[in-house]
C-alpha cells in the first residue's frame, strides 16, 4: 500500500473523479435534507401528540362543548382542536335564527370534519415522500458512483500494465466510498419513514375516533331538537 496516498475519507473524495465527486455531494446533502426532515417531524408529532391529549381532557372533562368551542377560539392552534372546530362551526351554522336546525345538519358536519382530517393528515405526512425517495434510491445512487469509479480504476490499470494493489486500492476505496455515503443516508430514511408512517396511521385514527364520537354527541342532540 502507498503510504503517500491519503485514504482518509476527504482525500478519498479529492481523488475522486467529477462523477463520483458529484454523487458524494448529492449523496451528502440528501442526508443532510432527511435529517432535517425527521428532526422536524419528531418535534411536530410530539407536539401534536400533547396537543391531542390536553385537548381530548378537556374535551371530556364535562363542560359544554360550546364554552369549550368559544375558549378554543376563531383560530385554533392544534390539529385536534381544528378537527373539533371544524365541526362545532358546520354546528352553528346549522341553526336557524328561530332556532331551529337546516335539513341535512348531520352529513354536513360529518364532511366538515372529514375535510378538516384530510388536511390535518396532509400536514403530517408532508416530507415523508422526501424520506421514501431517498430511501429507496440513494442505495442506487451510491452504487452508481461505485461501478463508475470501479470502471475508471480500470481503465488506469489498463493503462499502467500494473496489477498493484497500490494501484488498485485507492480507485476501489474512492468508488465504495459512495455506496457507503448511499447506505448512510438511506437506512436512516427508511427507519423513520417506517417509523412516522405508522405514527401517523395511529394520530389520525385518533382524530377519525373522535370525529365519530363527536358526530355521536351532536346526533343525540339534533335527534333531541327534533
Amino acid at each position: 500500500m502507498d503510504a503517500a496516498t491519503d485514504y482518509s475519507m476527504w482525500g478519498l473524495f479529492a481523488h475522486a473523479t467529477l462523477v463520483v465527486k458529484a454523487i458524494m455531494i448529492m449523496l451528502v446533502l440528501a442526508s443532510v435534507w432527511c435529517w432535517a426532515i425527521i428532526i422536524d417531524k419528531w418535534w411536530q408529532y410530539r407536539r401534536t401528540r400533547r396537543e391531542a391529549a390536553v385537548f381530548d381532557a378537556a374535551f371530556w372533562s364535562g363542560q359544554p362543548l360550546d364554552g369549550l368551542y368559544d375558549a378554543i377560539g376563531p383560530d385554533p392552534k392544534g390539529p385536534s382542536q381544528r378537527v373539533f372546530a371544524a365541526g362545532m362551526t358546520e354546528w352553528r351554522r346549522s341553526h336557524r335564527d328561530d332556532g331551529g336546525l337546516i335539513a341535512g345538519a348531520q352529513s354536513r358536519i360529518d364532511r366538515a370534519m372529514d375535510v378538516a382530517i384530510a388536511r390535518e393528515s396532509e400536514r403530517l405526512q408532508k416530507g415523508l415522500g422526501v424520506l421514501a425517495t431517498v430511501g429507496s434510491t440513494a442505495p442506487f445512487i451510491g452504487l452508481f458512483g461505485t461501478v463508475w469509479g470501479i470502471m475508471n480504476s480500470f481503465i488506469g490499470i489498463a493503462q499502467e500494465q500494473n496489477t498493484n494493489l497500490a494501484v488498485v486500492a485507492p480507485g476501489i476505496a474512492e468508488a465504495l466510498l459512495a455506496t457507503g455515503l448511499g447506505l448512510l443516508a438511506a437506512i436512516p430514511a427508511v427507519i423513520f419513514f417506517n417509523k412516522f408512517s405508522g405514527d401517523s396511521n395511529r394520530i389520525v385514527a385518533g382524530w377519525e375516533a373522535f370525529a365519530d364520537e363527536f358526530s355521536t354527541i351532536l346526533s343525540r342532540q339534533l335527534d333531541a331538537a327534533a
